[in-house]
């Protein structure tokens, strides 16, 4: 009986060793894995996914986030990010076909700015917009269409090649979709409450209301879902660059992993923690 008592004891603990080095070892290897984001809307047959890294994700996030704070429907950012995709992978390049630059490849020389406004890329995003705005009808024309109106690529029926990925894009970051953007970060570095709060302001103006600065955490009252969840998405999105160790919304919460779970309250509040140096 002692031998099986003794027996016993060993494999508890044994076992409790192992789920203990299995966790760390998790944890290990989550920081080993590249960072990535990840839309995902819809489901079965019609479900629509979009995979990019950090720097790809702030680029979606920020045409999203000018496309809400200019009042513009969510078919135009879809548009806009397509073209983005198509022309630069998402990426602000600072060269291109001839003179081209930029998340859009706009050409100094064609009208659109100077090289160091292109490579701006609010001030490239804008100027994208200002020419979809005067495009009659480009809300229910083919995203390759208005695309091609805007832009006259040589290659305009490209555009098509990256709809599934806009739409993804568009509809988790413009709150459209909720809870369907999130970003797998091996780590994150300590933030600025103040940063993330000026941050959120620059990108949303009025939308953003007043967020309120509690110790290492913002809030934000939101008017609707939809401006709450674009918020909420477009904070993950930039998480890793502005040290955000996690952001809740509508009773969900994202802290770091690959998706949103369950929590309490956060009804019509936007709540982040930045994670801070003496954490």
């Amino acid at each position: 009986m002692r031998r099986l008592l003794t027996a016993v004891v060993v494999v508890a603990f044994l076992a409790a060793a192992a789920t203990v080095a299995w966790r760390e070892l998790g944890d290990k290897a989550a920081t080993l894995l590249p960072d990535e984001c990840m839309a995902v809307v819809g489901s079965g047959e019609s479900q629509l996914k979009a995979r990019v890294n950090p720097e790809q994700a702030r680029n979606a996030a920020l045409i999203a986030s000018i496309s809400i704070k200019r009042g513009l429907p969510a078919r135009a950012a879809t548009i806009a990010l397509a073209t983005a995709y198509q022309e630069s992978k998402l990426y602000n390049l600072n060269y291109g076909d001839r003179d081209s630059v930029g998340l859009f490849q706009q050409r100094p020389s064609q009208g659109w700015g100077s090289r160091t406004q292109l490579l701006d890329e609010t001030y490239a995003t804008n100027a994208f917009y200002d020419a979809l705005v005067k495009v009659d009808g480009y809300e229910t024309m083919e995203i390759t269409v208005a695309a091609q109106k805007v832009q006259r690529s040589a290659f305009p029926n490209a555009y098509a090649d990256h709809e599934e990925g806009a739409r993804a894009l568009a509809s988790a970051l413009t709150g459209q979709s909720a809870a369907a953007f999130s970003c797998r970060f091996g780590k994150v570095k300590a933030g600025s409450v103040a940063t993330v709060q000026s941050r959120l302001v620059s990108a949303f103006g009025a939308y953003a209301g007043t967020p309120v600065i509690t110790g290492g955490q913002l809030t934000l009252d939101v008017a609707q879902d939809t401006t709450g969840w674009a918020i909420a998405q477009w904070t993950v999105a930039h998480a890793n660059r502005l040290g955000v160790a996690s952001v809740k919304f509508d009773g969900l919460v994202w802290s770091g992993g690959e998706s949103w779970r369950a929590t309490t309250g956060t009804d019509r509040q936007v709540v982040v923690t930045v994670k801070r140096s003496d954490a």
